[in-house]
């Protein structure tokens, strides 16, 4: 279960950028020319962070576990596949984080595009590495594609559109399997957010009015999101019987997939700076707002409001 160490290394990125991704920049926020003084600064703190984050991971995951050769592993029926969709939605959040870091420093939008959309990936690349020089988990080819796929979206937009029409968003809801197995889902709700693959939702979500006619009077604010899920898990592959000598109920696991609305954040006019910063913040995670839930079963559940 190595994913939640990303997406715990995604949240505390997406906290700390100053500012969220905005085409149109009504504040000024992206400077015309490169300013090397801002840009310098930057690069020290960033890095700083970054080797300040590779000890730290080495220290809690990798210092008390044997290592061995390189080697790769094939974890991809964990979890339903949930993992490896949420590296997806890390590489492609750092990635715009990135971008929006570099633009801040007056980057041009090609090489803010590129160097900063490629963050995710290089990040979660070096990570990967040391998985394969652990003998507990071992590289994972599945990731290293969720890795690639979540940045070239990214990308891809950004160099196609010069915005990002699709969206990958996150929601939570906690759920009961973590009573169950507190070890590997989460002890409370705080650890639950980052490692109980039972309560995550991963959403792709299209802004309609992006793709109409500029004309259009369709609310630019206003998406489409397609949602997968899942839940039943106890286990990574299989459901455990037991935990500390307590037996687990023998849950369905099943896949989750939603239609719903959502709102794109950063579409949303505002004359205020500090608004516009916060919604740009948090425009990776989904709305709640009505959806429609089809489970892997067949059967299909209304929810008037779903995060």
């Amino acid at each position: 279960m190595k994913f939640y160490r990303q997406l715990t290394i995604l949240f505390i990125i997406l906290l700390i950028v100053r500012t969220g991704y905005s085409q149109k920049n009504p504040f000024n926020i992206y400077p015309d020319t490169l300013n090397k003084k801002r840009l310098k600064t930057t690069i020290i703190a960033a890095s700083g962070a970054y080797a300040v984050s590779m000890v730290g991971l080495y220290t809690l995951w990798y210092k008390d576990h044997p290592q061995s050769g390189f080697h790769f592993t094939n974890d991809n029926r964990e979890w339903k596949f949930m993992d490896k969709v949420g590296h997806a939605f890390s590489t492609y959040n750092i990635g715009r984080a990135g971008y929006v870091t570099l633009r801040y420093n007056g980057l041009s939008e090609k090489k803010a595009t590129w160097y900063g959309g490629m963050l995710g990936f290089a990040y979660l690349t070096v990570i990967e590495i040391l998985d394969g020089f652990s003998e507990e988990w071992g590289a994972s080819a599945g990731d290293l594609v969720a890795n690639t796929f979540g940045s070239a979206l990214f990308i891809s937009q950004q160099l196609l559109w010069q915005e990002q029409r699709i969206l990958l968003k996150y929601s939570f809801n906690p759920t009961i399997y973590a009573d169950y197995r507190p070890d590997q889902l989460g002890k409370n709700i705080f650890q639950q957010l980052i490692k109980d693959y039972n309560g995550m939702t991963f959403w792709a979500s299209a802004n309609i009015h992006s793709f109409l006619n500029k004309s259009s009077k369709f609310p630019k604010w206003l998406n489409i999101a397609f949602g997968y899920g899942a839940d039943g898990m106890t286990g990574a592959i299989h459901n455990a019987w037991e935990h500390n000598g307590k037996p687990i109920p023998q849950f369905e696991r099943r896949r989750q997939y939603y239609l719903a609305l959502d709102l794109d954040l950063t579409k949303i006019k505002t004359n205020s700076k500090f608004l516009h910063i916060v919604f740009n913040a948090l425009s990776f995670l989904k709305f709640p707002l009505p959806a429609i839930e089809m489970r892997s079963d067949g059967k299909f559940k209304f929810h008037p409001v779903y995060f």
